[in-house]
């Protein structure tokens, strides 16, 4: 099993952030590398359950399942139906800490999947640094 963690600073509020986050079918308006999103069945994006069905910009399809929200801890998880990626058993949440030390908040993605041998260094770089890393760099120029 593959283990990732990726984290940050942010320079909003964990409730700022967290308003443009929460939103699972979302993420459009905020990850660069998401092109469109839509919730399959007609759902409420805040149901645990739901799914979701993007493209990534570079054409892949990937479908979602919402495991977990919570606007107390402001964490979201979810794991991958489908994806070309090539993972299995991917489960990710995604949380935000209040930092008390002015207005920003601590950003923190993590995953745990399983993936054919010799897959393991490419899909940690691809999902640590382009997804994770990627969502994150963009939150912080949302932020500036």
């Amino acid at each position: 099993m593959i283990r990732l963690y990726v984290s940050s600073v942010i320079e909003g509020s964990a409730d700022n952030v967290w308003a443009r986050i929460r939103d699972f079918n979302g993420l459009p308006q905020w990850h660069p590398g998401i092109a469109d999103s839509r919730i399959e069945n007609g759902e409420p994006s805040d149901r645990v359950g739901c799914i979701r069905h993007f493209h990534t910009r570079d054409g892949g399809t990937i479908r979602e399942r919402l495991l977990a929200l919570s606007d107390f801890d402001f964490t979201q998880t979810y794991e991958i139906l489908e994806s070309p990626m090539g993972v299995e058993h991917y489960v990710a949440t995604l949380k935000l800490t209040p930092v008390t030390d002015g207005n920003r908040c601590f950003a923190e993605w993590s995953a745990e999947f399983d993936c054919d041998d010799g897959r393991e260094q490419e899909l940690t770089r691809t999902i640590a640094d382009g997804v994770f890393q990627g969502g994150f760099d963009a939150l912080k120029r949302l932020y500036r």
